[in-house]
């Protein structure tokens, strides 16, 4: 019998665990939820594995070889949450506890190692299994390779693989070439998606036979759109292709499959309190030593030998929840509903729809829940598959359902009623959609929000979904919006859903809303976190509802031509690279860019483990700043070419019938409470360039109105000012001498005239920097001076300003007892890692303490102003309306008779928003955009 190797992709178990459990935390307060799950989930799996070899592979960093052949590999993935990073090096020590064999490499991917171990045992003669639900490891499936994807508790065959890409393992990398991949960033063909790309390689042969032959192509967008994107396709298949040939040390007798150690497992278990796999894990133990010294360590591993890792949870029982839901398609059933909720005077609501834009989808059936375990669905939207495959049919004669008026009817003046109360899960959303129902000037008051309640609670120390939240506070599974609507190519839009199928899901959130509601909110006054929702967040949910609903105009005519400015400039900034260069290349692949700035130009550089250039942001800067002109101009490419795709490009395809924009602000993202902007993200346009002013230029008012544009000036500084007690700064901000100039002289030792305009731009530096917790090398880079001055600088400031010094230490000091801070208005920020064994964690971790009080303070402070100025423009009757938030800064849109009176107004709103130590300044522009505004 052959022997067999096991390999696990052990990263994507770390997030699976990391995304599966609530927050758990070590008796030292260390986070260790990933653990605990990882630690069960190979529990499960190597009780029933039955192999030779075992070996576990585990990603290095993010940034990798691949990075070198495309910068922006995996450059939309989103940042490692906090509370994960101090987990990583414990699940080492898990590994090492339950004595598995485990690796990682500099430079690569857990995937490439994989792809190398599995090559040198095939090899050596011997059998394969991999455990990952990576679909970028089915490439590997050959005969003697097994793909186990646990989550589905499935073996895939080659056919399974020809169902999911169209065809076999083997170009499986050609077919993913030419799609690209949205997750990992991988460019392939714009156009072209697995269908096409598949239809493509099985025409052809191979990507190589598809490129070369694409002159040959009759569809004309299609062959075009290949020929122009050769190297884009080229490169993405170095981007796909799994290396087989890492320079490994280790071979794979070395990965001999080994019994635990009794005492190491309970020792682990002692230290984490993982008291719930004590048992468990004790057992594992004595079965794994017996089945060792028995030698049946061999054998092939089969389908049957490996437990399904389905979701696993705590080791107590799920909770079971008794539901009473009912459909409700007729009149009289939605008045008895609209009874029990005026009777109860608070009910839970949620809505569905066919997508997230309110703009651009159409709300599809509402929900409602006045009782724990009571709730129901009203259907106003749904169609049914034979109505869409039958011309001849009616919707309404396959669905029934209440027409969108009956609803309103009967349902708006609950909504408005300002003697019930209203709960949403995330009920901006949903407060948005029913506009399509009750119009858009309804309000609806008064409301509450358990997502919002739950950030308030704790920002960052878990997620706030409502399947999350479900499972952390009442134990229980909720049906999932895929279980309904399906995934990939089967997915269908809510409307297509069966009605029965719809209120199993729909009446569950709402019913699931309530219950956490009643869990959750006295969590606030126990917690003394009542008055941060109540008087700022809660009120905040109205204003952004409207505010999103308002949206803000986009003159697409000069945006177009902003966008063919950005192209030609583009072309330009080439010419000067290749004329510089000496040559033409491709300016979008590092590998090209290295070639030329260090093997043909000479200039020194770093290589990467895989004998690459680095040629990153930071490395171009470093060139640039040594009078490297060939550098400079490279990244000047990068920064306009990333302008045209984030801006000119993207806000064209989100306008709606009135060339206006409708951004989404979610107030549960932060963990300091700061405003998320997406869909599109308004809070990263430059805002000093001359091409970030050329973008705000474009957002524009309707016709006889004005742009009103309000930002706080140096709140940030202010806000230290008072929460430090910092004399000279707050004598500085009273007498209303430029902070900057001020601080120059002290630090610097000179007469407030001889600050020049570079020493002060030095002491701005220092001022802001000191906000963020900057490093002495971090103020080197960034003004240009040695490390030695740098410190110079610091400590002089910190001489000058004792006060600062001692509100980061003491605050520094409360994080590592309490793991979070406060913010100047009560808001609680978490703070992980900061009692970290790792130095780089723990000091990351301070810069944050340091930091989120006051960033937060500032976060805090443009909610209370929102919060005045509505209050101020409906006190005056004004017809001036808010647009947009952007950090410190609000945009209005204002008829041309009210905007100067208006102006004055929304300042003095801003100004009176807080009162603390020092006065906060509000500067305040009107113009026809936004560039001129502000």
């Amino acid at each position: 019998m052959k022997q067999k190797i096991c390999l696990v992709d052990g990263s994507g178990y770390i997030f699976r665990a990391f995304y599966g459990l609530p927050p758990m935390s070590s008796p030292e307060g260390v986070p260790v939820n990933a653990v605990y799950g990882f630690t069960n989930m190979f529990l499960k799996l190597t009780q029933k594995i039955s192999c030779d070899y075992c070996l576990v592979l585990f990603d290095a960093k993010r940034k990798n070889y691949r990075n070198e052949i495309f910068a922006d590999y995996k450059a939309t993935r989103k940042d490692t949450p906090e509370d994960l990073i101090p987990q990583f090096p414990i699940i080492r020590e898990a590994v090492d506890a339950l004595n598995l064999n485990h690796m990682e490499m500099e430079g690569y991917e857990a995937d490439d190692l994989i792809a190398t171990y599995a090559k040198k045992a095939l090899e050596q003669n011997m059998d394969v299994v991999i455990v990952s639900a990576d679909k970028d490891l089915m490439q590997l499936i050959e005969d003697g390779v097994e793909f186990y994807e646990p989550m589905k508790d499935k073996f895939f065959t080659p056919e399974d693989v020809r169902e999911k890409f169209g065809v076999l393992p083997d170009r499986v990398i050609d077919v993913q070439a030419l799609a690209g991949d949205a997750i990992d960033n991988i460019p392939g063909v714009p156009g072209i998606g697995l269908k096409t790309a598949a239809l493509l390689v099985n025409e052809y042969g191979s990507l190589d036979s598809v490129l070369a032959r694409a002159s040959e192509i009759k569809q004309n967008k299609r062959r075009e759109t290949l020929l122009a994107n050769i190297d884009n396709a080229k490169m993405s298949l170095q981007l796909v292709t799994l290396k087989k040939d890492v320079p490994v040390e280790q071979e794979i007798s070395e990965f001999i499959c080994k019994s635990p150690d009794a005492k190491v497992v309970d020792d682990f278990v002692s230290k984490y309190s993982f008291n719930g796999l004590r048992s468990r894990l004790a057992k594992w133990v004595s079965e794994r030593c017996q089945s060792m010294s028995e030698g049946s360590v061999s054998g092939s591993v089969k389908a049957d030998d490996l437990v399904a890792d389905v979701p696993f949870v705590m080791d107590s029982p799920k909770a079971v929840v008794v539901k009473k839901y009912e459909l409700v398609q007729t009149l009289p059933a939605l008045q008895k509903w609209a009874d029990k909720i005026r009777q109860a005077g608070v009910f839970a609501f949620d809505t569905e729809t066919t997508g997230l834009s309110y703009v651009f989808d159409k709300i599809v059936g509402i929900s409602l829940s006045t009782a724990e375990g009571e709730a129901c669905y009203i259907p106003v939207a749904h169609k049914s598959m034979a109505a869409q495959e039958d011309l001849f049919s009616s919707p309404s004669e396959e669905v029934r359902q209440l027409s969108v008026a009956d609803v309103s009817k009967v349902l708006k003046p609950l909504f408005t009623s300002k003697s019930i109360l209203k709960i949403g899960h995330n009920i901006k959303f949903d407060m948005l959609f029913l506009t399509q129902v009750f119009g858009t000037e309804m309000e609806i008051c008064p409301i509450d929000d358990t997502a919002i309640i739950s950030y308030v609670l704790n920002s960052s120390e878990h997620g706030h979904s409502l399947d999350e939240l479900a499972s952390l506070y009442l134990g229980y599974d909720t049906v999932k919006f895929e279980d309904v609507c399906g995934k990939g190519k089967a997915k269908i839009t809510f409307d297509m859903v069966e009605l029965d199928k719809a209120l199993d899901y729909a009446a569950e959130d709402a019913d699931i809303t309530l219950r956490l509601y009643n869990i959750l909110k006295p969590k606030l006054v126990s917690s003394k976190l009542l008055d941060v929702y109540e008087y700022i967040d809660r009120p905040l949910i109205s204003i952004l509802s409207k505010m999103e609903q308002e949206g803000i105009r986009v003159d697409s005519k000069e945006l177009n031509v902003l966008k063919s400015s950005f192209i030609e400039e583009i072309a330009s900034i080439e010419k000067d690279i290749y004329e510089i260069a000496g040559e033409e290349f491709n300016v979008a692949s590092p590998k090209q860019v290295g070639e030329v700035l260090f093997d043909k130009q000479g200039l020194k550089g770093k290589k990467t483990p895989t004998g690459g250039w680095q040629t990153g942001a930071d490395v171009l800067e470093t060139l640039a700043d040594a009078g490297n002109a060939l550098a400079a101009k490279i990244l000047e490419w990068r920064t306009v070419s990333k302008l045209k795709s984030t801006y000119t490009d993207s806000l064209l395809t989100l306008l709606d019938k009135n060339d206006r924009v409708h951004s989404s602000f979610s107030q549960i993202v932060a963990n300091t409470g700061r405003l998320a902007s997406s869909n599109p993200n308004l809070q990263n346009i430059p805002i000093r360039s001359e091409r970030g002013k050329k973008i705000r230029a474009c957002f524009v008012v309707k016709e006889g109105c004005k742009i009103i544009a309000a930002d706080y000036s140096q709140v940030e500084l202010r806000l230290l000012a008072c929460v430090a007690d910092v004399k000279a700064l707050k004598e500085a901000f009273e007498q209303g001498i430029d902070i900057h100039t001020q601080t120059a002289a002290k630090v610097f030792g000179l007469d407030v005239k001889d600050v020049t305009k570079d020493i002060r731009s030095h002491a701005k530096a220092i001022n802001f920097g000191i906000v963020y917790g900057i490093s002495e090398f971090g103020l080197a880079k960034q003004i240009g001076v040695s490390r030695y001055d740098a410190k110079e600088y610091i400590d002089s400031y910190f001489k000058q300003m004792p006060e600062i010094k001692a509100y980061m230490a003491q605050t520094v000091l409360f994080a590592q007892e309490n793991g979070f801070v406060v913010t100047p208005f009560g808001r609680k920020c978490s703070i992980s890692g900061i009692n970290d064994n790792n130095k780089n964690i723990a000091m990351n971790a301070q810069r944050a303490a340091i930091n989120a009080p006051i960033q937060g303070g500032a976060a805090d402070i443009i909610k209370l102003a929102m919060k005045n100025v509505k209050k101020a423009l409906a006190d005056g009757g004004y017809q001036t309306k808010l647009m947009l938030q952007v950090h410190d800064e609000l945009v209005f849109e204002s008829p041309v008779n009210e905007a100067e009176e208006v102006a004055q107004i929304i300042k003095t709103a801003m100004e009176n928003a807080v009162d603390l130590c020092v006065k906060f300044v509000s500067e305040v522009g009107v113009g026809d955009n936004w560039s001129e505004a502000h």
